[in-house]
């Protein structure tokens, strides 16, 4: 009987595949997983400080994620418990930053709607929004249903309240590359130029790298990315948000507001990191996110090819926030 269901599981999964408009066994790029064999690491104990700021800490004080740094202190309002420290889940401080922009491999929360943040804690504590079973290895989402699961609400409340508050930078500079340097994903799921140098063809795909990856690596909520995006990206994609590409999708205006600044509790895309985008849009048309946005995305996703996904991303991170 077990064998039974796990092969009809595996037939349910090739029909749902079948379904959805072809997209390359290369996806797992907006996925990463840690490298197994990384680089070697610096020395954790050494003192890390940044310009402008007053305070200094270990690698392996900035790597703790229950105690993240505050390196500027003075430019937000006082942290709430669970961003500053973690208890029984990590600090949301360590993933989304103080400034609430965040990594790559995390969302970008600064000055998203207090509904719309709080309607995402909770699809990620009922399970409505979770990642492929295809791509579960990466962690993402599952690591925010465990600590959506354990987070009380009035602290789950306080947090967004804070990162709604927060006002969203240019962190993305968006460009169109017909190669890129040669990466590696850290413990982090952050990737990272290989220290030995060398370039390779972008193919279809996004490819984020920091700005400055020693400040990056001490989680420098005043350091941001580059996010390389194949030739051609940001036109096609301009094209697809504001008409939908002849029936291929909506305008995503229509939804998102002009500019995709975000319209009452509809968040904003402007300025997005581009994966993050590509992402949740494979997470619609998959029906990985069954949430009620999940339910009225789905639609709008259905058509949609890696391209095509690619384009949208390109062009709503390439905008001002």
């Amino acid at each position: 009987m077990k064998y039974l269901v796990l092969i009809l599981a595996g037939l349910l999964s090739f029909y749902v595949a079948a379904a959805l408009p072809q997209q390359s066994a290369q996806l797992t790029w907006a996925y990463p997983v840690p490298d197994k064999n990384p680089p070697p690491a610096g020395d954790a104990k050494e003192v890390k400080r940044l310009p402008g700021s007053t305070k200094s800490y270990t690698q392996a004080q900035i790597d703790d994620q229950l105690n993240p740094p505050d390196w500027f202190p003075q430019e937000h309002a006082p942290l709430p418990g669970i961003v500053e420290h973690g208890f029984q889940v990590q600090a949301c401080g360590s993933c989304h930053l103080m400034s609430g922009n965040g990594h790559p491999e995390s969302a970008m929360l600064a000055g998203l709607p207090l509904a719309y943040l709080l309607r995402q804690m909770q699809d990620f504590k009922s399970g409505a929004r979770k990642d492929p079973m295809v791509y579960e290895p990466s962690q993402r989402a599952a690591r925010m249903n465990a600590i959506a699961k354990g987070l009380p609400d009035e602290d789950m409340r306080k947090a967004v309240e804070f990162f709604a508050a927060l006002k969203p930078a240019v962190w993305y500079k968006v460009e169109e590359a017909q190669t890129v340097p040669k990466t590696w994903v850290n413990g982090g799921r952050m990737r990272f130029a290989l220290p030995r140098g060398g370039t390779e063809p972008i193919g279809n795909r996004i490819v984020t790298l920091p700005q400055d990856p020693a400040r990056v690596e001490s989680r420098d909520p005043h350091s941001g990315f580059i996010a390389y995006v194949p030739p051609g990206s940001i036109k096609k994609g301009e094209t697809l948000v504001k008409t939908g590409g002849s029936g291929k999708t909506i305008a995503c205006e229509i939804c998102h507001g002009e500019g995709l600044k975000g319209l009452g509790d509809v968040p904003r895309l402007a300025g997005i990191h581009p994966i993050y985008i590509v992402r949740q849009l494979y997470n619609f048309q998959t029906g990985a996110n069954s949430s009620t946005a999940g339910a009225q995305m789905k639609k709008v996703a259905e058509k949609l090819t890696e391209d095509d996904m690619i384009a949208i991303a390109a062009y709503a991170a390439s905008l001002a926030p």
